[in-house]
């Protein structure tokens, strides 16, 4: 479990612990964001996509990959940015509408770490795909940790790139990558029958799968439709595991990207 560590508002000098979230490595070893102890947290007055991130080396394999950046909300309404070791300083260069992959690509293995030999393991036929490792939730507090949730859910289903839907969609929140898109509703209340079908229309006109994410669950006629439409529903749990509602979504978990 992450160490917390007490952080004070520059605006109401209100001190409060915090501990740092933990995400799963694609190796499966846990992956936290090593504070800075001792550096003052920095109010949040302007965000890109790119400030958002911060790279995180896991101590078990060595991999850099990106996750959301540790913040915390004070209760004078304050959003702090909590500094992390090793980390520059969020740039505010990148404008609103700049190309910015999100969840921006892993970068790779350390180099330090690069020559270090692999595990032994009988090769797999060359006609044999390579399986999927079992998926890492990440826990659903807010509608940011549930599009994080269904961002990690597509790149472990095998698709890259991952972005906001250039379209946004009529409620919830668009995600996209080559060859899908997704819509994710975070909100309590149940996807409809109209939310299915502009999904996939939007699926349509981009030549891509779509598939819906609900924390709430569908209401029934959605549900038919979305069988009809082929489109895959799945269901948010709190731990962030999404679990499949209909036949298309089993057979995108076999399938894959």
């Amino acid at each position: 479990m992450a160490q917390s560590v007490p952080v004070r508002c520059p605006a109401c000098r209100r001190e409060q612990m915090y501990a740092p979230p933990v995400y799963p490595c694609a190796c499966g070893a846990p992956v936290g964001p090593p504070l800075r102890h001792g550096a003052p947290a920095q109010p949040v007055t302007h965000r890109t996509w790119l400030d958002d991130w911060v790279t995180v080396r896991c101590g078990a394999c060595g991999r850099r990959d990106r996750w959301p950046r540790p913040e915390l909300g004070c209760a004078c309404g304050t959003v702090l940015r909590i500094p992390v070791e090793g980390d520059t300083a969020p740039s505010h260069d990148a404008s609103p509408g700049a190309d910015v992959s999100w969840p921006p690509p892993p970068s790779g293995p350390d180099p330090a770490t690069a020559d270090r030999p692999g595990p032994a393991h009988i090769p797999l036929p060359p006609t044999a795909p390579a399986p999927r490792p079992a998926f890492q939730p990440v826990a659903i507090r807010t509608a940011r940790d549930a599009v994080t949730a269904v961002a990690l859910y597509l790149r472990w289903l095998g698709y890259r790139d991952i972005r906001r839907a250039d379209q946004r969609p009529s409620s919830g929140i668009g995600l996209a990558a080559r060859g899908v898109v997704a819509q994710v509703e975070p909100s309590v209340r149940p996807a409809t029958l109209r939310d299915v079908e502009c999904l996939w229309l939007t699926g349509m006109t981009e030549s891509s799968v779509c598939v819906y994410f609900s924390l709430a669950g569908y209401e029934e006629d959605a549900r038919t439709r979305a069988d009809e439409l082929d489109v895959p529903l799945f269901v948010l749990d709190l731990a962030g595991m999404p679990q499949p509602v209909n036949s298309p979504a089993d057979e995108l978990i076999a399938a894959g990207a």
